[in-house]
């Protein structure tokens, strides 16, 4: 995903920096926050932003949000079910 929403012509390692090995900015950042909560259907803050620096971050930042909002799903009631 990062390849080809930020058009990285080399190959894409956990170990990556974002900024100093792949040259994401401040724009590429929100471009791939962006894609990232379209793509696995996350919410990601500005907080989580600044605690990501490799792609190894970012995919663990990842996953630990969409095990969150598929707790946060199962947690609901279903439409139409009386929650109590």
């Amino acid at each position: 995903m990062l390849s080809v929403e930020l058009e990285v012509p080399e190959p894409v390692e956990l170990r990556h920096e974002l900024a100093k090995d792949l040259g994401v900015d401040s724009m590429g950042a929100i471009v791939l926050a962006v894609a990232l909560e379209d793509r696995f259907r996350v919410k990601l803050s500005d907080e989580d932003a600044g605690a990501v620096a490799t792609v190894e971050d970012l995919v663990d930042l990842v996953e630990r949000r969409s095990r969150e909002a598929r707790t946060y799903d199962n947690s609901q009631p279903e439409q139409g079910q009386d929650p109590r």
